[in-house]
């Protein structure tokens, strides 16, 4: 019975590891879309087009953008000074750059 509980438990810690993995690189991974395409205009969270439509949560809520889903609309079709990065970026690299933008305005754009 012992053993049999030492099995569970040592594959219980061995998922849970193994599904905190992807996340992880999820994270970078959005982290160096960020960098290559959107911190050109958007340097830790601003922007230097348009200063009140930055990417701080502030903002993000005031403009209702405080989802990944809208951010990734917003990435994948641009708006106004905003370009449209479909043809650029794949449904996946928007994902993984509008879950880190939106990651890092809950965390107000700190190094983690």
């Amino acid at each position: 019975m012992i053993n049999f509980l030492k099995i569970i438990l040592l594959t219980l810690l061995l998922l849970t590891i193994n599904s905190q993995q992807p996340l992880l690189a999820d994270t970078a991974d959005g982290a160096k879309i960020f960098e290559a395409t959107c911190a050109g205009c958007h340097i830790k969270g601003g922007n230097i087009i348009r200063r009140g439509k930055n990417l701080k949560m502030r903002a993000l809520k005031k403009y209702k953008m405080d989802s990944v889903e809208a951010i990734s609309n917003i990435v994948t079709y641009g708006k106004n000074n905003m370009s449209a990065y479909k043809e650029r970026l794949s449904e996946s690299e928007i994902q993984l750059v509008s879950t880190y933008v939106l990651n890092q305005a809950k965390n107000n754009w700190r190094k983690k």
